[in-house]
């Protein structure tokens, strides 16, 4: 059994005993100290709720809201819905805060409460700081009988999260439309088996097979868009000479691609090929974060841009894109964050630009993908013992990596002209993590090879 309490959010395994779980008490508690936290920033009393399609769903959600009612908020509940779109309700109702409830792209046995901010956005480090000090104090009140909060349902959100994607100035739902393009999707069993089939229509894509469809959160296989859980979906699309495949991950702010021969397009270059169709229309800045492709810095230059690092997670990317102004942004794991649309990783708004870029290419998705750079990302971790010491293992990295360029933002990135190496620490596991990118497979091995060689003399010299 896991609880993990972090800044962003409450997460952890359904069952077992409070303090070590996500149990029942474990939800109240957390849930009433954010609410404790909202009432301190604002007098609005609404707070908007939606879940992914886990097992476990229903019974966090009534937790929840009947939580937050007894706070004396009123909620609006998105039901079965997906994490960009309870951001973008947040906004549209004008409401205090959200909670949406996904353990994103965890096996079914988890569950979690991601916090949101009036603006729609993940809330900062110091907040999330301030509701888990809040929530061990056990100082919570509760309101009044006559103060008690209220429940409504609303399930148009996802519908009205597809108009503003239909509505955005680079979506050309025409020239989708005349494409006639032929789809797989796999949306593992939760909510994308509702919004991307109806974002598919609304954008005239009739021609669509869904495969892990039933919303049940029995997930048909590890939920987390990566290579070794796609297998199924490549394979039908090179069965059903289909034009592309789309994987999402539960809650559907994650996204990658299936080229129409049944090989990945690779999930580092969602991000690269929908940022090189916007920097096309729009010219500016774009941002990923340190353990993201330099393909993307590749084509913003190429564009006339330029490309800013930001610390790893989606709240550091959202503040680095607002200070520079970027045109968009995102992470490697297949987030795509479109600020005209709202500051949050929207596999749907992917989906839409990237069917654009793709009928006005005119040839399918493995030759746009051959348009861009090939890098090749090494990811490796290092367990670390109880008496390590990771600031001093990074100072001796430092100072034998001087001669190189080194960002101190997030752990240690140390550049070698076109390739790099990211060390940081993990928040949930005393363990490094190293991720080396090169333009071939073997050197990015060797670079993370010689990293972890590295650090494992300095943690034997520290040891003897």
């Amino acid at each position: 059994m896991a609880l993990i309490k972090s800044i962003s959010g409450i997460r952890g395994t359904i069952g077992g005993k409070p303090g070590t779980s996500l149990t029942p008490l474990d939800i109240v508690k957390f849930t009433a100290a954010y609410a404790a936290w909202v009432s301190q920033h604002s007098d609005v009393k609404k707070i908007i709720v939606g879940r992914d399609g886990r097992i476990s769903g229903e019974m966090v959600r009534s937790l929840v809201t009947g939580t937050l009612q007894s706070m004396g908020f009123h909620v609006t509940d998105l039901g079965l819905s997906t994490t960009p779109t309870v951001e973008m309700a947040v906004k549209m109702e004008k409401a205090a805060g959200g909670i949406i409830l996904t353990a994103s792209h965890n096996p079914k046995e988890w569950n979690a409460l991601k916090l949101l901010n009036h603006e729609g956005e993940f809330i900062n480090a110091a907040d999330g700081q301030w509701i888990l000090d809040h929530a061990e104090k056990n100082e919570i009140a509760f309101a009044d009988i006559n103060k008690i909060g209220h429940i409504s349902v609303n399930d148009e959100y996802i519908q009205k999260h597809i108009k503003a994607i239909l509505e955005h100035p680079l979506v050309d739902k025409e020239a989708i439309k005349k494409k006639e393009f032929k789809i797989v999707l796999d949306p593992v069993n939760s909510t994308g088996a509702i919004a991307v089939p109806a974002l598919l229509k609304a954008l005239g894509v009739s021609d669509i097979t869904i495969i892990n469809e039933e919303v049940t959160g029995k997930f048909a296989h590890n939920p987390e868009p990566l290579p070794e859980n796609l297998s199924e979906l490549c394979a039908t699309v090179k069965k059903q000479n289909a034009s592309l495949g789309i994987a999402v991950d539960p809650d559907v702010d994650r996204l990658c691609f299936v080229c129409e021969d049944g090989s990945l397009f690779g999930e580092e270059y969602t991000l690269v090929a929908i940022a090189d169709y916007v920097l096309v229309h729009k010219k500016g800045n774009t941002v990923s974060n340190l353990s993201s492709t330099r393909a993307l810095r590749d084509v913003t230059e190429k564009r006339g841009g330029h490309y800013f690092p930001s610390a790893v997670g989606e709240v550091n990317v959202v503040k680095k894109m607002k200070d520079v102004n970027a045109v968009i942004g995102g992470e490697g794991n297949g987030g795509i964050i479109v600020p005209e649309l709202h500051y949050g990783r929207d596999a749907l708004i992917g989906i839409a630009l990237f069917l654009t870029q793709l009928a006005k290419f005119g040839r399918g998705a493995k030759a746009l993908r051959s348009t861009f750079p090939d890098y090749f990302i090494s990811k490796n971790k290092i367990e670390l013992g109880a008496d390590i010491n990771v600031k001093d293992i990074f100072e001796q990295i430092k100072v034998r990596y001087k001669k190189q360029p080194i960002n101190t933002e997030d752990g240690l990135r140390i550049e070698f002209d076109k390739d790099w190496v990211h060390l940081r620490t993990s928040n949930t596991e005393p363990i490094i993590r190293i991720y080396a990118e090169s333009g071939t497979e073997t050197t990015a091995s060797n670079i993370a090879k010689r990293i972890m060689a590295d650090i494992k003399e300095m943690m034997l010299t520290k040891v003897e």
